[in-house]
Order: structure tokens, then sequence, then C-alpha cells
């Protein structure tokens, strides 16, 4: 057994946080500007230790993140937070199984060969420059992700994008990751979440943030004005966090001489589409037409987003396309072990009032704050919760109180809930933060670290853009950012 100093450091110091925490008088009340108070009981007292214990652990990968994110359901229990049996359960939450679905669809479409016709036909398009590929990845990505959930979106191009890599890495027998592998990965999880803002189908975040909003204002956004306000910064951020990946991990070859070549070669190769593989295609053009026709089909909407996923996979089995080889030794169950971690988790944090408490401690003390800082500490909270618990969560604890003070400071609530759907769309420091940033790291291009280190820039260049856009566009638009 290997003595790993550093290792060990970031170990205890994540289970010294949760004793700490754990063993604490009890913290003071947070109060609102309505002079409502929030307690923070001892098991959300408790839960934040856990929070910063899992965020060590994550970030410092000082054991497996599928073994980090059991360590949150174990010690649940252990430290009176929630009982076992309400930890435990968010491992199967029906966003845990969404992820599934997506992961065996995007299994069936390399299984079968789309994966490669697809990113063939990408390649002879975008050439053999590097950064255009990137480029090219990207905005495919973001394009998706504007009409299904950004998920699914990993789901369909991380293939691709893993064909492309192999491309890039032929001759290379080292086996190990290159800048441009951990371009094209991180870059196609970051754009993912900067695409999925611009339209109320990138995600269920988008419809929730706007619910909450005409709930407390009376106001009703519409699809095309959400759409109007929020695609753009959404492209902004894509071209920018491509410019990011080319800084942070510039390519090791500028272009990939007779690339285009080869791609169209390989592309003849392949021949006409193979029973498989249309039926394939049809099967989750069907799957994901049913996702898109939720936000607009009334009769659909109670049908959860996993179910018609997880019954493309089923059919996938059914017909022998997918075999039990496929279900034990492809499916990286390390990254759903994670994401129900990550569940559990921010559920423990929302079911106990320690997000709450968190927020309406940060939020007042904004509030005789200039509205541009007001704006900054909003979206920055929503930044950091959403790398923790579901951002449908971190924008259902942020949205309500920040309308609130909003309206005490004279700053339109409409900022608010741009600038905060854009943040909670982005968290680009854990991968736990969205489902695309996971299923990008089971690429073994990057490290958590790496990933975290590149989100901090990124992060900034978020809160920047929501910035200037409150000073440029919005106002050309009629966002103005006080009410007259």
């Amino acid at each position: 057994m290997n003595f790993d100093k550093r290792r060990w450091v970031f170990l205890i110091l994540g289970l010294a946080l949760l004793l700490l925490f754990y063993l604490a008088p009890q913290f003071a009340p947070a109060v609102d500007p309505a002079g409502k108070q929030f307690e923070l009981s001892r098991a959300g007292q408790a839960a934040l230790g856990l929070f910063l214990l899992a965020g060590i652990w994550w970030v410092f990968e000082v054991i497996p993140i599928g073994v980090t994110a059991l360590a949150i359901g174990i010690l649940q229990p252990l430290f009176a937070i929630r009982p076992a049996k309400e930890a435990m359960k968010d491992f199967m939450d029906p966003t845990v199984m969404f992820i599934l679905g997506s992961l065996l669809v995007g299994l069936t479409f390399s299984k079968v060969g789309l994966t490669k016709r697809l990113a063939y036909r990408m390649l002879v398009v975008v050439g053999e420059d590097t950064s255009k590929i990137l480029l090219g990845c990207f905005v495919l990505t973001a394009l998706l992700t504007h009409i299904m959930a950004h998920t699914a979106v990993a789901a369909t191009v991380i293939p691709i994008l893993a064909t492309i890599l192999a491309l890039y890495s032929e001759g290379d027998t080292s086996g190990k990751p290159t800048k441009f592998g951990k371009a094209l990965f991180i870059g196609m999880a970051y754009t993912a979440g900067a695409g999925s803002i611009c339209t109320l189908m990138g995600g269920a975040r988008n419809p929730a943030a706007v619910g909450f909003f005409k709930e407390f204002t009376g106001q009703d956004i519409s699809f095309t004005a959400y759409s109007l306000h929020m695609l753009p910064i959404g492209w902004a951020l894509v071209f920018l966090l491509w410019l990011l990946m080319l800084v942070f991990f510039k390519p090791e070859k500028k272009s990939i001489p007779g690339l285009r070549a080869r791609a169209q070669n390989l592309y003849e190769q392949l021949g006409p589409m193979s029973r498989e593989e249309k039926f394939v295609a049809v099967a989750v053009t069907l799957a994901l037409a049913v996702l898109v026709a939720q936000a607009v089909v009334p009769a659909l909407k109670g049908i959860d987003r996993s179910i018609p996923l997880l019954l493309a996979g089923l059919l996938f089995f059914a017909t022998g396309i997918l075999d039990v080889q496929d279900l034990e030794k492809k499916i990286p169950w390390n990254v759903l072990l994670l994401f129900g971690g990550a569940m559990s988790i921010g559920f423990a944090l929302w079911k106990t009032g320690a997000a709450q408490w968190m927020a309406v401690k940060w939020l007042s003390m904004l509030q005789g704050a200039p509205w541009v800082v007001f704006l900054i500490g909003v979206a920055f909270l929503v930044l950091i919760m959403t790398n923790f618990i579901m951002n449908v969560a971190a924008i259902a604890i942020v949205l309500p109180v920040a309308l609130v003070i909003a309206k005490y400071l004279g700053v339109n609530p409409e900022l608010i809930l741009y600038a905060s759907v854009t943040s909670a769309g982005l968290p680009l420091l854990l991968l736990i933060g969205a489902a695309p940033n996971a299923m990008a790291y089971e690429s073994r291009q990057f490290s958590t670290g790496e990933f975290f280190l590149a989100g901090i820039p990124g992060s900034i260049i978020v809160l920047a853009i929501i910035v200037l856009f409150a000073f440029t566009y919005w106002p050309l638009v009629g966002l103005t950012p006080l009410l007259k």
C-alpha cells in the first residue's frame, strides 16, 4: 500500500470539516428583508459540513469519484442528516435514470457505427485546422441543446468526439491524454451548458425559472421573449469558451494534414446505412421527438423525461443490438454513482434548509448595494450553488429571495431572472454540476483538478458577460437595469 501524503491530507481535511460543522454550536439564523428568520437545524449544519467534504474529495480525487458519492449516502444517516432510506433513494432518482438512458443511446450509436458516420461527415465539412475542428464540435453541441436536454446531447456527441480524437491521436502509441482531447471534452461540457440556456427547451431549469418569476411578479415570459434575451448571451459564451479552450489547452498540432481526404475516404468505406443504423436512428429520433414535444403537448408533460430514452434502451436490448456485455462493461457506473451522490447531497442541503439558509445569508448582505453589485452577487451565488446541487433547486432557492430584495433596490426583476438562468446553466467547476461534465470525464482525457482550474476563468467569463449584457445588449431590447 503506497502512502500518498497529498491524498491523505485532503481526505482528513474533508472529514475534519464535517466534524467541525457537526460539533460546532448552532449557527445564528438567517434573516430576509421582510424580517423572516430561517433557523439552521443541526441536520442542516452537518449537511453543510458534508457539502464541503464532498467538494474537497471530488476536486482532489482522494478516492474514486463514485466512491465519494457512496460516502455521501453512508455519512448522512451516521451524522443524523437524513435517514438512510431517504439518502439512498436519491441514487435511483429519475434524473440519474435519464443519464443512464442517455448513456445507452450513446453506446448504441457507437456500436452500430452511426457515430463514425457523423464524425467523418463533420470532419469533411470543418477541415484540418484543429481550432476549427474544436469550434465545429462546440457549435454542433450548442445547436442541439436548443431543442433537447444537454444530457441527451452529450450522450449523442461524445462518441463522435471519441472518433475525432482517435483520428487526431493516430500514430501516438503512448495512450496519454492530449491537450486537444482535454479541450475537446471539457469544451463540449462547457458549451453544452452555454447552448442550453438559449431556449426554454434547453433544460428544465429554464421553464422552472420562468415559472417562479411569474409566481412572484405576476409577469409571464413568452418563448420568443426568453429567446430574444438569451440566444445572444448563450452564443457569446460558446465562442468565448472556445477561445478559453484554445488558450488553456492549446492543441499540440495546429492542423492534421490530409485529414479531410482521410475522413472522406473513411466515410465512403462505411457504405450505405445498414438496417441496424436506420433502426437506431429512427428509434432515437422518436425518443428525442417526445422529449421536445413535452414542452408544447400537455398530454406528454406527465411522462418523466427519463422514460423515452430508457424505452429506447429497452428496445435495443430486446432486439439484440445491445447485450449483457455492454451493460456490464461499457456503462460507466462510476459516473452514474457520481450523479447519484450529487442528487443525494443536493436534496440533503435542500430538505434540511441549509441551502435556503446560505442563500438568505448571502443575499441579505447585498440589500444596500448598487444594482450591479447585487446582480453579480446573485449570479455568483447561483453559479456556486449549481456546481453542488441541481440547477432547478438552485433557482428555486435563490430566485425567490433575490426577487424580493430586487424590489427593495428598484432592480428590474427580469434582469435577475436572466442572470440567474445564465449562471444556473454553466456550472464549470465540478463534475457534479451537470451531467455533460461527468460524462465528459469518462473520456479519461482530464482530471477533476484540471476541470476545476479551467472552470475558474470560465466562471469569471460567465459573470463578466452577464454584467456586459446588463449594460449593452439587454437595454437595447428594452431590459433596463432599474425600474423606472
